[in-house]
């Protein structure tokens, strides 16, 4: 019979303690560093009135014409710059703060991010 041998990630011995060691910092850098940060989102407008519904018309044409014709080349392209359209104005009219800490909070966000990274990643090879 063989023996089992319990071997590390990326297949080398010693690795999985400072794996999970890195993988906890870089989780509780990345949570402690999203957690100071505040999105909020901002209205579509064009010209002063709502651009949201607007932006649904491509899709709207785009479903219609799949259900008119289920291979339509026209009708995909349609649905997929329409869900363009809309993803991307989601995106820029996100707005996004860093909500203000010490100097010493940020370096240690930032340090277990970093580090962690760097862990997981030397446990790896």
């Amino acid at each position: 019979m063989s023996s089992f041998r319990l071997t590390g990630p990326g297949g080398t011995p010693g690795g999985l303690i400072p794996f999970f060691v890195g993988f906890g910092m870089t989780v509780a850098g990345a949570w402690l560093l999203t957690n100071q940060v505040t999105v909020s989102g901002g209205s579509w407008t064009l010209g002063g009135y709502s651009a949201f519904g607007l932006s649904l018309v491509p899709i709207l044409a785009g479903i219609g014409m799949l259900f008119f014709d289920g291979s339509s080349r026209a009708g995909f392209l349609l649905l997929f710059a329409g869900i363009v359209i809309v993803l991307a104005g989601i995106l820029t009219n996100l707005t996004i703060y860093f909500v203000p800490t010490s100097l010493f909070n940020t370096l240690m966000m930032l340090a277990l991010l970093a580090g962690g990274i760097g862990l997981v990643l030397r446990s790896l090879r």
